[in-house]
């Protein structure tokens, strides 16, 4: 099991931001490396992606640490309200120009650094209440504020939202994550008790948000068909006792080979396993 990050009542400011800052870039390397995951960059190949690489992504995460440092810092001990959502909102779309600086304007984590950098905030609000479920309410509460700076840009996840009637990456934050809380953190856990390596049970807990999760990334690629497929694919390999067992193995396999087929990514579940890997990672003594 990865080391986690303890937060002692003695940190200031700026050392709660430093090590939060490097604890959501480590899970972000740590989910593009990890492997094997059907048709997501890992440490075998890029997947689905044509235009991106492992190196590409860790780049990029690391490009971001100052973003969610800042993040942190700006809500140390602060309140959701309209001044910390608009300043939220601001640090993040620097961190986006940041990235796509990096990458030469390719969109590696655009949605890694809205559900990260939410749950940064959240933490550093009050850093003395680090439940899993009390820090995504709070990063709910600031999803839920309007900012009335943000771009009104039309993304291609906006486009499938609005096309498939499906709830996006800004409704499941607003909704305290509960991709994260009910079925990827358990996943985890469930998986480690029962034997798994911690490559397998982070595997698993990714399949676990894979089975309903109305994910935009594929949607736009491979539209309801692919969506079905991953859904039903995921929970197959789960059935089958997770990626820990032969059966599950194999499941995956298929699984691969289909998303493959339908050229599809999972970016959406993506995103929400590094932040799942974050809020395991941060406890309290």
């Amino acid at each position: 099991m990865p080391q986690t990050l303890t937060i002692g009542a003695v940190l200031t400011a700026e050392e709660l931001a430093e090590r939060l800052a490097e604890t959501a870039t480590q899970a972000l390397i740590d989910e593009a490396r990890l492997s094997p995951k059907p048709g997501l960059v890992d440490s075998r190949s890029s997947g689905a992606h044509q235009d991106l690489t492992l190196d590409l992504m860790v780049r990029s995460a690391h490009s971001l640490t100052s973003t969610f440092y800042l993040l942190a810092l700006h809500s140390w001990q602060r309140p959701a309200d309209i001044a910390l959502r608009q300043e939220v909102g601001r640090l993040g779309r620097a961190g986006e120009a940041q990235m796509m600086a990096e990458t030469g304007g390719v969109n590696t984590h655009r949605g890694a650094i809205w559900a990260m950098g939410l749950l940064v905030s959240a933490v550093a609000m009050q850093p003395e209440r680090l439940l899993p479920q009390s820090i995504a309410q709070r990063a709910a509460k600031i999803a839920a504020l309007p900012d009335a700076f943000s771009p009104k840009k039309f993304s291609k996840g906006s486009h499938a939202v609005q096309r498939y009637q499906v709830p996006g990456a800004r409704e499941e934050a607003q909704r305290g994550f509960p991709h994260i809380i009910d079925r990827a953190l358990p996943q985890l856990h469930h998986s480690r008790t029962r034997g798994a390596c911690e490559s397998e049970a982070q595997v698993d807990a990714l399949l676990a948000v894979m089975t309903t999760l109305a994910d935009t990334c594929v949607l736009s690629r491979g539209g309801l068909p692919a969506l079905n497929a991953m859904h039903q694919g995921a929970q197959a390999v789960l059935e089958s006792g997770g990626t820990s067992t032969m059966a599950g193995k194999q499941r995956l396999r298929r699984l691969e080979h289909r998303m493959l087929a339908d050229n599809t990514s999972p970016g959406g579940a993506a995103d929400l396993l590094a932040a799942t890997l974050f809020l395991d990672r941060v406890s309290v003594v």
